[in-house]
């Protein structure tokens, strides 16, 4: 991926104004995918929208946002749009020094995500050029955070079983590798066995279980009444939540 933004692909108000100019604009409000994280699986396109209000003393002629990822950005390893275009602003009918703007872009995970380590939060620039020409780009005006999508399975056994005998319940824990193309286990994390009684529509907690090697899922629990067994996962920084479709066990 691109390590820094060119002048080339700034919008093109921007090139020809006075970057030395008095920072004398000001960013708010600043809203990436109307607050939800952004999860990506190994194949998913999505369209990603950033929204923000931008006010300026002279009223603001463009505006224009981006997220990047990585120390700074001169050397950010990562940048959505890859080449960002203007945002599209309304000017306030009661108020001409403010502006609301939005920009739309599309992200897809093969072509925008090669590195797992691009997972994590991601920073929001925002510039804008107000009326005199003069311009301002703040590096961090907001953040958002990237996922990487998770799966968990839940298998309960033996079924049908006799009322308090054992049940084993197993399953896996994985997440899209950006790497490798593939979903590969995801180790030492917490997941919770849920419990739905049949002909219930809520869940209770029975127990936390930590993933093994390869993402391994395995406990035990009794049987006592009909009823769904499924994981739960609720995610981390780096990687989105996930619940398994639950599996019924019938007592006799």
């Amino acid at each position: 991926m691109t390590a820094a933004l060119s002048a080339s692909v700034l919008p093109a108000a921007a090139q020809t104004a006075d970057r030395t100019a008095a920072d004398d604009t000001t960013f708010t409000n600043v809203v990436v995918n109307a607050g939800k994280d952004i999860v990506l699986g190994l194949t998913t396109r999505k369209t990603v929208t950033i929204t923000w209000t931008a006010r300026d003393p002279q009223g603001v002629a463009a505006s224009w946002a981006y997220l990047w990822h990585g120390p700074n950005t001169d050397d950010a390893d990562g940048i959505l749009p890859l080449y960002p275009p203007a945002g599209t602003c309304v000017v306030s009918p009661a108020d001409p020094t403010t502006s609301t703007c939005r920009v739309s872009f599309a992200v897809d995970a093969v072509r925008d995500f090669d590195h797992n380590s691009l997972a994590g939060a991601w920073k929001v620039l925002a510039g804008a050029q107000d009326t005199s020409d003069d311009w301002t780009e703040t590096d961090v005006t907001g953040t958002a955070n990237v996922k990487r999508y998770a799966k968990v399975t839940v298998n309960a056994s033996p079924e049908p079983v006799k009322k308090d005998r054992t049940i084993t319940v197993t399953g896996k824990l994985s997440r899209a590798n950006w790497e490798s193309g593939t979903y590969t286990g995801y180790q030492d994390r917490p997941v919770q066995l849920q419990f739905r009684k049949k002909g219930s529509s809520v869940y209770t907690a029975l127990k936390t279980v930590t993933s093994g090697v390869g993402g391994t899922l395995k406990t035990t629990t009794k049987a006592r009444t009909d009823g769904y067994f499924r994981f739960v996962f609720t995610g981390t920084p780096t990687t989105g939540p996930s619940t398994a479709a639950g599996d019924f066990v019938d007592i006799r």
